[in-house]
């Protein structure tokens, strides 16, 4: 059996979380393979919004198992509220839910390092949430965090303390206004660990090894997007993993030629939460309209997300390095009511149009080439099958097909799971 993906393929929000949960009654094992708690990803069914943050998305479902790779880094305290909320819907977290022992760890002084290093590069920052995710990477790449195996050791508080006070010596060198209470922040940790060490870690690797062997299902899921990557996103305003196919790899132990089919998820337009190059930003009344209508705030921060027409240089870049079988596209719906769609598909690079990602698509340096199509007015969200779909809309799907060479699987057309089309 091989292990299928499910990525984000733009900057990140494109919806993954509700086509994990679509998705999950056909697969025995959702896994996350990178990323930590900066994630948030919203399922909503029954008349109930939820948001995830660590937890995969197949946690809803009584008969998977969800694992926690060790790709991923785990906020004990975030942790600790999202099994909190989940108490409700009397889910066996002990069996359904797994996590590895290779997991790092981030610590209260990560998010005080992450407040410290961002502070200190005023107009410069990069957009980070602040949830102490680039600073814990930073450690385990430096062979100094700790991992959620090492909670079974007897010596992890002596660890624990030696990480935290080099973290707080870190902290000075920055020399920025950091006001905190660690003592406080700790007690919290503390009764976290506590909590944590209650669920059932795993060798995660072995696991799925295991359960590819005995013929189970697997979906490995993502969280951010393609264009966040460490290595192929827009650096330096990127997430610190590997969010692309390859980060499936590393981030849960599975070889390369195990992966099976690699579904892409993208919006109909573009969205980008936090600093960085956006060639398609609109700053005028369609953006307004595609965020207002599209009630583009981020699930984990809140912050409104900057809004543009579809970039297809961009997705076509994605759809490459992911190597991606099958596209998902999202918030079809929130196009509705637009006359006229521009959608980019090259730019003006050194005097002439590209229709590759280059290294520098600042705002100076590219200039997004548009192609105009007609737009629709119906009203997509009551919808249960494509044979409704406006005729526009079926040319958009087309389109898009055409240029990206793979075939677009489903529609989403509202945020519940039930407003979801498959063609």
């Amino acid at each position: 059996m091989a292990v299928d993906l499910l990525l984000g393929l733009q900057w990140g929000d494109e919806g993954k979380g509700k086509i994990v949960d679509v998705l999950t009654k056909d697969y025995d094992i959702i896994a996350r393979f990178q990323g930590g708690p900066n994630a948030g990803h919203t399922l909503e069914f029954d008349g109930i919004k939820h948001v995830l943050h660590t937890i995969p998305s197949g946690i809803f479902h009584k008969n998977a198992i969800n694992v926690v790779g060790n790709g991923v880094v785990i906020d004990p305290v975030i942790f600790k509220k999202e099994i909190d909320n989940l108490s409700q819907f009397e889910i066996n977290i002990k069996e359904k839910l797994l996590i590895s022992r290779k997991a790092h760890l981030i610590l209260p002084t990560h998010r005080l390092l992450d407040a410290a290093s961002e502070a200190s590069k005023g107009k410069a920052k990069i957009g980070s949430t602040l949830k102490g995710i680039g600073p814990t990477y930073m450690d385990k790449t430096g062979r100094n965090g700790i991992r959620v195996g090492d909670l079974e050791l007897e010596d992890w508080k002596e660890r624990y303390r030696s990480l935290a006070n080099k973290h707080e010596e870190m902290i000075k060198f920055f020399n920025v206004d950091i006001q905190y209470d660690l003592a406080e922040l700790e007690k919290d940790f503390f009764e976290a660990i506590d909590a944590l060490k209650q669920l059932t870690f795993i060798d995660s690797e072995e696991f799925v090894f295991q359960a590819m062997k005995s013929g189970k299902t697997i979906l490995a899921e993502g969280a951010q997007g393609s264009l966040l990557d460490i290595d192929f996103g827009t650096y330096p305003f990127v997430t610190s993993s590997n969010t692309t196919a390859a980060g499936a790899c590393t981030g849960l132990g599975v070889a390369p030629n195990k992966i099976g089919e690699v579904l892409g998820i993208f919006k109909a337009y573009t969205t980008r939460v936090g600093s960085g190059p956006f060639p398609t930003e609109l700053f005028d009344e369609d953006g307004e309209t595609l965020g207002r209508v599209g009630n583009e705030f981020g699930a984990t921060t809140g912050r409104k997300r900057r809004c543009g027409w579809l970039d297809l240089v961009a997705l076509r870049y994605a759809v490459q390095v992911n190597g991606v079988t099958q596209l998902m596209m999202m918030k079809a719906d929130v196009l509705s009511g637009f006359k006229t769609l521009k959608v980019c598909t090259g730019y003006e690079y050194n005097g002439e149009v590209v229709n590759h990602l280059p290294y520098n698509i600042e705002p100076e340096n590219v200039n997004p080439v548009y192609i105009e199509m007609k737009g629709w007015s119906k009203d997509l969200t009551g919808l249960n099958s494509a044979e409704e779909f406006p005729s526009e809309l079926n040319e958009y799907i087309s389109f898009l097909e055409k240029e990206l060479e793979v075939p677009i699987k489903i529609v989403s057309v509202g945020p519940d799971r039930k407003q979801t089309i498959h063609l």
